[in-house]
């Protein structure tokens, strides 16, 4: 398998591709009876895409990843966001090889932690101090935690209409998956509405006193409306809680110095990740110092254990993030990121209105970070058509969970994609028509969040 050479797709003769996945079903039997889910993040799962589908990828170049049956296929969600430059960048993995063949982990800091915390603070300057974690879970918890010390309050502000914030249990215990979760931790988080400030101010009328923090995305799928951001920080700072906006997502995407300043908005603490290291496991909080000065040692205060971990500053992942920084600044990543993102949305909105599927299918989002929705006959949310949807992509050469570019895509992938799309949505509109039962190869996926396999 250490032999195969990623090449790009033969966009003529694409149709014509029998696939097999005899070998990642396989892997798959296996993957379930030691690995609870099969696999180590739920998005991935055997739940989240159809029968027929690539169980296990083993290489990737740009865009284009092949699984281990030797299909290939254009990416689009690219490590659930986190891969922004394609895969394999060979910029980024040569600088974390040079910095891993000197040593990944010391008895002491290394230097890079000091390089790259300047480096994000010079891009991000509503913030005065930083600390790195692993992933984006590392650092929300601890803006939460923080913020707790901070205020001496327990409850939590969370938006209801956005996704995920934490695989802990302030978080988690919010979702219909909240077994093994006490009542009390799951009662400390309250829910707000993003864009509702009126949702926002009551929640504050009705815990006085009692919010520690309110933590929010800066945004979705909808971008912030009559200044709901600037609005609902006042409210937070007239009832002496912290303002926090998770920016995993958004920093690096939307703006090279983050959504913060896309927004003209500056947060009291704020998280980063996912696109900083182009896929390296690596996050970042960043705050004001009366803040985040409770986690140091030089402060009469009582301390607070913010962030300690054994592989928390790994010089491999601290280099791919200084080196993912520096191509960001080079190349206008984010500019292209947009306009990439505009040539697939323009084309998508193309076929569905020459399809006459408006309102079944849909697309969410900035061109930068786009999502789609899977509508039935009735216009409802279907976990069926999605299912579909994804089936005839994969046929198509695509791997399409949401439609998120990346660097690496290229016009002539754009191409390619939309004549797949519209294979796809051909037989989607056939479904409408007919039945989805007529088309599908096997159970719908599921929703990550739910009580019940």
């Amino acid at each position: 398998m250490s032999n195969i050479n990623i090449v790009n797709v033969d966009f003529a003769d694409v149709e014509s591709t029998q696939m097999s996945f005899s070998e990642s079903n396989r892997l798959r039997k296996r993957a379930h009876q030691i690995i609870p889910g099969g696999c180590h993040t739920y998005a991935k799962g055997d739940d989240q895409y159809p029968e027929n589908s690539p169980g296990f990828i083993c290489r990737g170049e740009g865009c284009h990843v092949m699984d281990v049956d030797g299909n290939e296929f254009i990416e689009y969600g690219m490590g659930l966001r986190s891969v922004t430059l394609g895969h394999g960048n060979k910029r980024v993995a040569n600088a974390a090889h040079e910095a891993a063949l000197q040593g990944i982990n010391f008895l002491r800091p290394s230097p890079l932690e000091l390089q790259l915390a300047e480096e994000m603070l010079s891009l991000l300057p509503h913030g005065d101090m930083i600390k790195f974690g692993k992933n984006g879970s590392d650092v929300t918890s601890a803006a939460i935690k923080l913020a707790r010390a901070y205020t001496g309050r327990d409850k939590v502000a969370v938006p209801s209409n956005q996704p995920f914030f934490s695989v802990d249990d302030w978080f988690i215990g919010t979702t219909p998956m909240d077994a093994g979760i006490p009542d009390q931790v799951r009662n400390l988080s309250v829910h707000f509405t993003y864009n509702d400030i009126e949702s926002v101010q009551s929640l504050f009328d009705r815990y006085p006193g009692e919010i520690a923090c309110l933590i929010m995305e800066p945004a979705k799928y909808e971008d912030p409306e009559d200044s709901f951001l600037h609005k609902t920080k006042e409210i937070c700072h007239n009832n002496g809680a912290l303002f926090i906006l998770d920016e995993i997502i958004t920093g690096f995407r939307w703006h090279l110095n983050g959504a913060q300043q896309y927004y003209d908005i500056e947060a009291d603490l704020s998280t980063f990740g996912k696109a900083m290291g182009n896929g390296f496991p690596i996050s970042a909080l960043i705050g004001k110092e009366e803040y985040m000065k409770a986690g140091g040692i030089h402060h009469d205060e009582e301390r607070v254990f913010l962030l300690s971990q054994t592989y928390g500053a790994e010089t491999g992942s601290l280099a791919a993030a200084i080196e993912t920084i520096n191509i960001y600044r080079e190349e206008n990543v984010v500019d292209y990121l947009w306009d990439i993102g505009r040539q697939l949305k323009g084309g998508l909105s193309d076929i569905i209105s020459d399809l006459g599927l408006e309102g079944y299918f849909t697309l969410s989002g900035h061109p930068c970070c786009m999502v789609y929705g899977t509508n039935n006959r009735n216009c409802r949310p279907s976990q069926r058509f999605r299912t579909l949807f994804l089936q005839e992509t994969i046929k198509q050469g695509l791997l399409m969970p949401s439609l998120i570019v990346s660097y690496a895509h290229t016009e002539e992938d754009i191409a390619f994609t939309l004549r797949g799309i519209r294979k796809a949505l051909s037989v989607y509109r056939k479904a409408l028509e007919e039945g989805v039962h007529q088309y599908l190869a096997g159970p719908s996926v599921k929703p990550v969040f739910r009580k019940f396999s």
